[in-house]
């Protein structure tokens, strides 16, 4: 599994490494057809800085030939805030003094009629704290089959979880799992989720090889941005989805960097990425990986998102609530990130084709399942 290869890679000689490329390096890199590992840590350099507009140029090239004038449309539902971990960072930390909210299956019912009333979403993001009572795997199969006749593609963004229970999902709707690793720095990572079922480094980053062997179909990967050196944590993240490409190949992939922002108990980001930065990381993911679905989320402001959609961005969020109950009502349940696009669904469709693009809501069917 992935974490025997990580350990053949050392986080400070990577860092090292990245900090150490040249002009001469991300020229290089630019005018290969197929950049290697090395060739991803050019771009993602400080050298590269300047030449932020021909990496546009070039990752613009590569969405066309691979995506074409077109922006995947999906949507979050919150089904619970209940979770055993004390990650530091997170809103849902068991220490924190909150609302906990798990949706009945009436209430599910309740949100998907809602999203469906918002706009014509086919791809929803099912998204659960970890607790494992209240919100496991037989909890998560019942949420599945409620949300099947609502839409087409169904993702989870929960626990991980063992390679029969990834199966037995999939045989209940399930089409992807999206799962952060939150950093690759596995001495880091123990300071951030000191407690839990979470703070055991290589069962997280095991995971996605427990969803590729159980035949997921897509899998979503990511760090958070804010946590450690951004640049080491993607190249990590990068040889990853290396890793996982050459081993589970009938999978689709996709990578999202979210940036951390202040949450409740008074954490701070340790490391801050400007937008200038955050673009210069997407266009070197999609210089090295022409075919991944990189996606953007409500997180991110819509000016910044609106400059995005034509250089590398493939996928966006719309109309997100972050919280349990979100689209029937105004719940107390506290919200797990501060929402920075609040346009409506059809508003960032509006927008989208005015750009000369057109909002996808389905590229699944069930007919496929």
């Amino acid at each position: 599994m992935f974490y025997d290869e990580l350990k053949k890679y050392d986080w400070d000689s990577t860092s090292e490494a990245i900090y150490s490329m040249t002009a001469a390096d991300v020229e290089r890199a630019l005018r290969k057809k197929r950049p290697d590992i090395n060739d991803f840590m050019a771009l993602i350099s400080p050298a590269a800085a300047p030449y932020i507009e021909q990496m546009a140029a070039l990752s613009h090239r590569h969405t066309m030939e691979r995506f074409g004038k077109t922006i995947s449309m999906y949507i979050p539902l919150y089904v619970s805030n209940a979770c055993t971990n004390h990650c530091v960072y997170c809103g849902f930390n068991h220490d924190n003094p909150l609302q906990r909210v798990t949706l009945d299956l009436d209430q599910v019912k309740a949100e998907c009629e809602a999203i469906r009333r918002l706009g014509p979403f086919e791809n929803l993001l099912i998204v659960s704290g970890e607790f494992p009572r209240l919100n496991g795997v037989d909890y998560l199969e019942q949420v599945l089959r409620t949300a099947r006749p609502y839409f087409n593609n169904l993702t989870i963004e929960v626990m991980p979880m063992k390679e029969r229970d990834y199966y037995r999902l999939t045989q209940s709707g399930l089409n992807g799992v999206v799962c952060f690793q939150e950093t690759y720095h596995e001495q880091a990572y123990k300071t951030y989720h000191p407690r839990g079922m979470k703070s055991i480094f290589e069962w997280r980053v095991n995971g996605f090889d427990r969803m590729g062997a159980a035949g997921v179909h897509k899998i979503g990967m990511g760090v958070l941005i804010g946590l450690e050196d951004w640049r080491t944590d993607v190249t990590m993240m990068a040889r990853h989805l290396q890793y996982l490409r050459r081993t589970y190949w009938r999978t689709r992939y996709s990578v999202n960097f979210p940036r951390m922002c202040p949450a409740e108990g008074g954490y701070q980001p340790k490391v801050v990425m400007t937008d200038r930065e955050l673009a210069q990381l997407t266009f070197a993911f999609r210089i090295f990986d022409h075919d991944v679905d990189i996606s953007y989320s409500t997180r991110e402001k819509p000016e910044f998102r609106r400059g995005m959609m034509k250089l590398g961005v493939t996928s966006m969020s719309a109309g997100s609530r972050t919280e349990p109950g979100g689209y029937i009502s105004t719940p107390d349940a506290l919200e797990q990130f501060e929402v920075s696009d609040s346009r409506t669904p059809l508003e960032v469709a509006d927008e989208i084709r005015a750009l000369g693009y057109e909002a996808v809501w389905k590229d699944w069917d069930k007919s496929f399942d």
